[in-house]
């Protein structure tokens, strides 16, 4: 199908939408591409994330049999505040301390699809953001984004690490950016300085021995051993790896979007406080957040593990 809208215009309706990286890339995967996940798969470094086995991951089709092309975003969230480390205060994950960035994201791609679907009488659109069977940093590399680092993210040119991604499936056939270049060199400073040695090897992360996947994920009563006596006060997520990256240290800029401010709640709060914090409480304070995914006995499991570390 030809387009009926160029590139240029569907980059600039997304700019003036509060995106701050846009790429385009087609819906083919390489053999590649799709090993990798496989062996990734095969070693079980995705512990309990079963939708990491979705079939949709390795085949683009399988989500949107018409699909020819890739329209990427990437939105900057990083805030100049900073985690404390006295050792009575816990750490949230810089993701997580505004309004949950899902909202945020959807409602900007929805906007975008109704106007993209207007512009011609047989277009199609479908938006993700984090919640669907799509490899969004691999299609991010692909669109020229950034790259996937040692530690597993994506690294942007502009702004770091600190950008969460969504992407459009349409329909149109577009032109297309070149795949982003890897510019991680030899520096080793993430696998380093994670403490539960979670990157197995560079570019590979494990999940079974990821901080952020048991803070997180993790539905177990107790967290296993290595991983409770080295959480550093992490209790939502962790940025350790994020933190030490030279790209972020220099190239990380305040955001433009409003809600991915802090709530003053989550930027130190008290491990004691989280460790006895009631459901009522968690509810109330976890509106419209992405933190409603750590259940209210995982924070206290959580916040206990440190205090007693």
């Amino acid at each position: 199908m030809a387009a009926s809208v160029d590139r240029s215009q569907i980059q600039q309706y997304l700019l003036d939408l509060g995106f701050d990286q846009v790429g385009f890339t087609p819906a083919t995967s390489t053999p590649e591409e799709v090993e990798g996940l496989r062996l990734w798969l095969k070693a079980g470094y995705q512990a309990d994330l079963a939708w990491m086995d979705n079939p949709k991951r390795q085949d683009i089709r399988l989500v949107m049999p018409e699909v020819r092309s890739l329209i990427c975003v990437a939105i900057n969230y990083y805030t100049p505040h900073q985690h404390k480390h006295e050792p009575q205060y816990a750490k949230i994950s810089r993701y997580g301390w505004g309004r949950d960035y899902h909202r945020i994201l959807h409602k900007k791609l929805k906007q975008f699809c109704q106007w993209l679907k207007q512009q011609g009488e047989h277009i199609e659109a479908r938006y993700y953001a984090d919640t669907g069977p799509i490899q969004d940093k691999l299609w991010a590399q692909r669109a020229g984004l950034g790259w996937i680092a040692k530690n597993g993210n994506l690294i942007t040119r502009n702004y770091g690490s600190w950008v969460f991604l969504g992407e459009v499936l349409t329909n149109l056939v577009l032109e297309y950016d070149r795949p982003h270049t890897e510019h991680c060199g030899t520096c080793t400073r993430c696998l380093s300085a994670c403490p539960t040695n979670a990157i197995a090897q560079p570019f590979v992360v494990d999940a079974n021995r990821c901080i952020a996947y048991h803070t997180i994920e993790n539905r177990a009563e107790t967290l296993p051993p290595e991983i409770a006596t080295n959480l550093h006060n992490w209790v939502a997520g962790c940025d350790i790896c994020q933190d030490v990256c030279p790209w972020n240290q220099r190239f990380a800029k305040p955001t433009k979007e409003a809600a991915f401010n802090p709530y003053p709640e989550n930027l130190a709060p008290t491990l004691e406080e989280l460790a006895t914090i009631s459901d009522e409480t968690w509810s109330e304070r976890f509106t419209a957040s992405a933190l409603r995914r750590i259940k209210p006995y995982m924070w206290r499991r959580n916040a206990q593990a440190n205090m007693k570390s």
